[in-house]
C-alpha cells in the first residue's frame, strides 16, 4: 500500500449532521494528530483501493491492450491521488452523504483519468480536420444536402480564419478527433481548466462566424 508518510494537514472540517456517527468519526480521525489519523488514512486507502479497482476494470473493457498489472497499478495509483484529494479537501465535506460515499468519487475520478491517460500513452493525438466528404450524409434530400455541405463548408472556413491556432489544434483534438482532455493537457503542459476555456472561446468563435454568414449559430452545436 502506497501510502505518503506525510499527509496534508486540513483545515478544521465542519461538522456532518448529528445522526451521521461514522462519517463524524472519519474527520474526526483524518483530522487528528498521530497515530489514529494515519490508521484512518490506511482504512480509507484500503476502502478507495477497492473502489478504484473496480471503476479500473470497467473501464478498462474499452480498452484490451490494458489488463493484469497494468490494472493493478492503475488502481493503486488511482487510491494514492484520490487519498491525497480527500486529505487536503475534507474542509470542502457538507455532509450531504456519507463520508465514504462523498470519498468514493475522488477515486472514481482519477480511475477515469489514469485509464484514459495509460490508454493513449504512447499514442498521438490527431490534430487534422476530418474528411468532410465522410460527415456528409449521403441519404439526405438534395435541398438538405445542399444546406449541409453549406453548412460544413462555412465550418471549415470558420475552423480555419476564425479561430487562433492553439483554438484550433484544441477544438480539433477534443471535439472532433475525441481526444480525452485529460491527455491533451498533460501533453500540452495545462490544465483542464485551460483546455475547457480555450474550448469554449473557440466555439463561440465559430458561431459568430456562422452568425455572420447567416447560418443558424446552434447547428454548430451539431458539428465540431
Amino acid at each position: 500500500m502506497s501510502i505518503p508518510l506525510t499527509t496534508p494537514r486540513p483545515a478544521r472540517p465542519p461538522a456532518p449532521p448529528a445522526g451521521d456517527t461514522e462519517s463524524r468519526a472519519w474527520l474526526r480521525d483524518l483530522g487528528s494528530p498521530g497515530p489514529s489519523r494515519e490508521d484512518a488514512a490506511a482504512r480509507l486507502h484500503a476502502l478507495l483501493l477497492k473502489a478504484a479497482g473496480i471503476e479500473v476494470r470497467r473501464r478498462a473493457r474499452a480498452h484490451p491492450h490494458l489488463r493484469g498489472d497494468d490494472l493493478d497499478d492503475l488502481a493503486l495509483q488511482a487510491a494514492d491521488d484520490a487519498l491525497m484529494s480527500i486529505l487536503a479537501r475534507l474542509d470542502t465535506f457538507r455532509g450531504e452523504s456519507r463520508f465514504t460515499t462523498w470519498a468514493y468519487k475522488f477515486a472514481l475520478l482519477e480511475a477515469a483519468v489514469k485509464v484514459r491517460k495509460r490508454a493513449w500513452q504512447g499514442r498521438e493525438i490527431p490534430l487534422d480536420e476530418p474528411d468532410w466528404s465522410r460527415v456528409a450524409d449521403p441519404g439526405s434530400r438534395p435541398h438538405e444536402a445542399s444546406e449541409r455541405r453549406e453548412l460544413l463548408d462555412a465550418v471549415r472556413e470558420g475552423i480555419a480564419v476564425a479561430l487562433t491556432a492553439h483554438q484550433r489544434d484544441v477544438l480539433l483534438a477534443l471535439a472532433v478527433n475525441g481526444a480525452p482532455i485529460d491527455v491533451l493537457a498533460e501533453r500540452l503542459g495545462t490544465t483542464r481548466g485551460a483546455l475547457y476555456k480555450t474550448l469554449h472561446d473557440a466555439r463561440a468563435r465559430l458561431r459568430a462566424h456562422l452568425a455572420a454568414r447567416g447560418l443558424d449559430p446552434r447547428t454548430a452545436e451539431a458539428s465540431p
